[in-house]
């Protein structure tokens, strides 16, 4: 059984600011994001080792965290993760797909967090947080779980796991079904405000759900937007959708909406979001 690991740092139990995500200028980490980068690598490889218990053979992670300053997509501390997995390291969120189109039986969520503007969760955001405001893939509004789902599904890969506070716990059951394994680990109250499980008993919690969502993994479905599909991105301010006015792939519907379509969500996603914009805080 092959398993890829999808992680990002907000949902992480023990983080709460945004420093503790931010990558540093100058290539020197902060003492509050490096806190949060030991918290990080520490859920994942609970995570792996809960997905290997449930039978997991090949496991491999892919950081999916945009920390910004040159750190975007590199926040795992590598020395520390789990020996007998592999890593990735990308050039932009969503950019690695190999090891879905050779095959991947299951995807885990960890350290998610909720979509923009979602009330009672911390550091939500989807994408890029200063900008985006909503996406919707034909007609749905998700967040980066739904994103990160409509990859996995382009390969018919199931996800089956997902961690975070409870506002991204329910934002999974309710997009994907109540099949799918949320691991809450911590309670969230506002922006920079969380309850939190202390890291050992996170990640022991973490483990038993990778493991848990392995052992029913019959019961899991692939996520599809459906086909075709439109893609809206709704943005804060209308200065935002300046940069798309002469873009032949893309149609202002409004003077804070953005749509772009697809024969399926991949092809959409890919026209727009390799070729037009490249946020480094993606993800």
């Amino acid at each position: 059984m092959r398993v890829l690991i999808m992680c990002d740092m907000e949902g992480v139990a023990g983080i709460t600011r945004w420093q503790q995500v931010t990558g540093s200028a100058g290539g020197i980490a902060s003492q509050q994001y490096m806190e949060g980068r030991r918290l990080y690598t520490g859920e994942i490889n609970a995570a792996v080792r809960g997905a290997r218990e449930g039978g997991a053979e090949e496991i491999v992670v892919m950081d999916c965290h945009g920390a910004g300053h040159g750190w975007s997509f590199g926040s795992l501390i590598l020395e520390e993760l789990d020996p007998e997995v592999e890593v990735v390291t990308q050039r932009s969120w969503t950019d690695y797909t190999e090891v879905l189109e050779t095959g991947c039986d299951a995807a885990m969520f960890v350290g998610a967090h909720a979509k923009s503007n979602t009330p009672e969760a911390a550091l939500c955001h989807t994408v890029n947080h200063s900008a985006w405001r909503e996406v919707r893939l034909n007609g749905t509004a998700v967040g980066e779980s739904g994103i990160n789902a409509a990859l996995t599904g382009t390969w018919d890969c199931p996800p089956v796991l997902v961690t975070g506070d409870q506002a991204v716990c329910k934002e999974a059951a309710e997009l994907f079904g109540e099949w799918i394994t949320t691991v809450q680990v911590k309670r969230s109250y506002g922006w920079q405000s969380a309850r939190h499980k202390t890291p050992s008993v996170a990640r022991e919690m973490i483990a038993a759900g990778a493991r848990r969502s392995l052992e029913s993994l019959e019961a899991a479905e692939p996520y599809k937007p459906g086909e075709p599909c439109i893609s809206e991105i709704e943005f804060f301010t209308v200065d935002m959708v300046e940069q798309y006015r002469h873009h032949e792939f893309i149609e202002i519907v409004d003077p804070t909406t953005i749509r772009f379509e697809g024969q399926d969500w991949w092809s959409a996603w890919k026209g727009f979001f390799f070729n037009y914009i490249w946020p480094e805080s993606s993800g």
